[in-house]
């Protein structure tokens, strides 16, 4: 008697049909030997792991507008920027000016967006203020930046290029200026608090001495208070017209810099500071360190968050292998009797896919829950906090859903396939088992 086993496909007569038949006698089989506190360890273990990272990497996300937005702890995006000044460098009386290469490679900087220089007058500024018949004076500077850096407007119409200087010059002041003499001076020495629209009715009397005795003498009015720029700003065209005029032959050349960057918690940036030498006027680099640890910390979680993943993963595949194992007869009698091993490992993977699936959807619901919970919170403290993107979260969701699931069918086709009987072998079990 012989027997043709060239096809492997089952007759019919054995299943009751090839379509479904072999799936629904392999879901019998794992229904009969499933543990459903292994699946449920996987499962919980799965759901912790995943939660964990998408939570860590949402909140990372929605946290930092807290910390570069416009109504954020901190905000600025300016950075004043001076050499450090040495021991060497004071004995010997020198300067530290920044060079045209200097702020080339500032601007070159991928944090940058622009780069202005202070300049300092090279002359000598006298400010006097009679007040009720008494007169008061003293010596004092001037410094400027390019306009685009200033946050109070300058008057307009005045031009400073023209043939003469004009009759008033307008000055901005620092607010901490105001603040020192309210609360400290004023306050010490029994005198009148002011504003700053009284501030700004005074006017000065200017006096500009440069080289060779050369004078200017001419009105100044504060215009404004800036909270950027902690100096005594006047136009940047006309501090360059009266250095021009009184100080000739004076080399104007810059010794800080007002950079405003892209995005202040960028941590290259303070890496470049220190690489460079610099230093930075109010460690206006706070943001970068605060982002920083904050980035720390969300990769710990996340490695932690994927430990626990890892983990489940293997219960998951130590289950699926208990159960394959356990079936293990079963399942090479249904793949000699030609049942392909890919038929025969499906139900398997799509019970591991169909987990995952789950883990993922629920993971998802949880974080949109938790997150809604916490951003309440942040909008009582930032009100005009704008919420983080979550693509990416979601996007970082599906991806390890696909990366497990993927691992997880092609671990179940292995073993399934370590259970497939080698086709020599299989002719001459079935030979001697029907001529027995």
């Amino acid at each position: 008697m012989s027997i043709n086993i060239s096809s492997r496909q089952p007759h019919p007569s054995i299943t009751g049909g090839v379509g479904g038949g072999s799936s629904s006698l392999i879901w019998r089989l794992l229904r009969r030997h499933i543990s459903i506190g292994q699946l449920a360890g996987f499962f919980f273990a799965n759901l912790l792991g995943m939660l964990i990272v998408l939570l860590s990497m949402q909140f990372y996300e929605d946290i930092v507008p807290a910390f570069s937005g416009e109504d954020g702890v901190m905000k600025n995006t300016y950075l004043i920027v001076s050499k450090r000044i040495s021991a060497v460098t004071t004995l010997r009386g020198e300067a530290q000016p920044f060079t045209d290469a200097d702020i080339r490679d500032f601007e070159s900087q991928r944090f940058t967006r622009q780069v202005g220089a202070f300049t300092a007058s090279q002359f000598k500024v006298y400010a006097s203020l009679s007040v009720g018949g008494m007169g008061m004076g003293t010596d004092m500077f001037f410094e400027s930046v390019p306009d685009a850096f200033v946050d109070s407007r300058w008057p307009s119409g005045v031009a400073y290029d023209s043939g003469s200087f004009p009759e008033e010059v307008p000055i901005i002041l620092p607010r901490s200026y105001l603040a020192i003499y309210n609360f400290g001076f004023a306050q010490s020495q029994s005198l009148p608090k002011v504003s700053e629209g009284v501030v700004s009715m005074v006017e000065l009397g200017i006096r500009l001495r440069g080289e060779g005795g050369a004078e200017r003498h001419l009105k100044g009015r504060v215009v404004g208070f800036s909270n950027r720029l902690n100096t005594v700003l006047v136009p940047q065209a006309f501090m360059q017209r009266a250095n021009a005029e009184l100080s000739p032959n004076a080399a104007a050349e810059p010794t800080r810099l007002i950079v405003e960057v892209k995005n202040p918690t960028d941590d290259a940036i303070a890496a470049y500071i220190r690489d460079k030498g610099y230093e930075l006027e109010n460690d206006t680099l706070e943001a970068g360190r605060a982002t920083y640890f904050l980035k720390v910390v969300a990769a710990v979680i996340m490695a932690v968050g994927l430990l626990i993943s890892a983990l489940s993963f293997y219960i998951l595949m130590l289950s699926i292998f208990l159960l394959v194992q356990k079936n293990a007869e079963k399942l090479q009698n249904l793949l000699l009797i030609g049942y392909s091993p890919s038929r025969v490992s499906r139900p398997y993977q799509l019970l591991t896919v169909g987990l995952n699936a789950l883990v993922l959807l629920l993971s998802l619901a949880l974080l949109f829950w938790i997150r809604g919970l916490y951003l309440e919170r942040l909008w009582q403290m930032f009100p005009t906090l704008s919420e983080g993107s979550v693509s990416m979260t979601i996007l970082l969701g599906v991806a390890l859903f696909v990366v497990v699931s993927f691992f997880n069918i092609i671990a179940i086709r292995r073993k399934i396939n370590s259970l497939t009987p080698r086709r020599k072998s299989l002719k001459g079990g079935l030979y001697h088992h029907i001529n027995g």
